[in-house]
């Protein structure tokens, strides 16, 4: 029998919990293909509509998070059917979908697909291991599932345009200096740490958390003019929640806010 090409579990004991997607395709360094990005997406949606779940974590093996898209499939198309099948793209995009916050926690290489895969998540963790990358110009493509549209949003152009162009690999102090690493953490602590932060977010009141993501990703999508207004919506909209008026009583008497449901 075939190993599942993801493994999922949930962590936590409060109301809410941490929800952990491993990628399991471990002798390919956990190369992206369809039947991974559709058990992926099918976790991700069933993770976020479920109550009990608040913050979506997705890692991968001490080698590699994903070292790309499957280069034997990809290798098998021409143009027609690349253009017909929608590749990559066709099951690539369900994590826009979901509302909750989703972590990457990295450890190895994260590269081509994988890359584009870390900057879809909402938080980057990554070893000093990690080894990151938009290698795809060395097979004689681009970039297919964002990489040249996320990587400048994340590092500016001159560095994207550095890595795109030439192919070459940044280490996680690089990445964490322009931008695309939230936070370095030890190799041995990076699910701890993960857990750790989802624990946080869990704790936090579920509409301000969505509101909050929902704003700051407006804000690669729009100009700054229609992000201000939709930060200004929310925000007003946060004052017709239980969670505002429990957070400012909280703190109004030095007290830890316990948000409900």
């Amino acid at each position: 029998m075939a190993e599942p090409t993801i493994l999922t579990a949930q962590h936590g004991d409060g109301d809410r919990r941490t929800a952990v997607i491993t990628l399991n395709r471990p002798k390919q360094l956990n190369a992206l293909n369809d039947e991974l990005m559709d058990a992926l997406g099918e976790a991700l949606l069933r993770f976020d509509a479920d109550p009990a779940v608040g913050c979506i974590v997705i890692t991968g093996s001490e080698k590699a998070f994903a070292a790309g898209a499957d280069i034997g499939v990809l290798a098998q198309h021409d143009f027609i059917s690349a253009y017909t099948s929608d590749l990559i793209t066709r099951n690539w995009e369900h994590i826009r979908r979901v509302r909750k916050p989703v972590i990457a926690a990295v450890s190895g290489f994260a590269l081509g697909g994988g890359c584009e895969l870390a900057m879809m998540c909402d938080v980057v963790l990554a070893t000093d291991t990690a080894k990151f990358g938009q290698p795809e110009i060395k097979l004689g493509i681009i970039p297919g599932a964002g990489g040249t549209q996320r990587l400048p949003r994340a590092v500016g152009k001159a560095k994207a345009m550095d890595l795109v162009l030439s192919g070459r690999l940044m280490d996680a102090a690089e990445a964490e200096r322009s931008g695309l690493v939230s936070r370095i953490v030890p190799a041995d602590r990076l699910m701890a740490e993960a857990l750790a932060l989802g624990e946080v977010i869990c704790a936090l009141g579920e509409a301000s958390v969505l509101a909050a993501k929902e704003s700051v990703n407006r804000s690669y999508e729009a100009p700054l003019s229609d992000g201000i207004l939709t930060e200004r919506r929310l925000f007003h909209a946060m004052f017709g929640t239980p969670d505002q008026k429990e957070g400012m009583e909280a703190f109004l008497a030095k007290r830890k806010p316990v948000f409900k449901r």
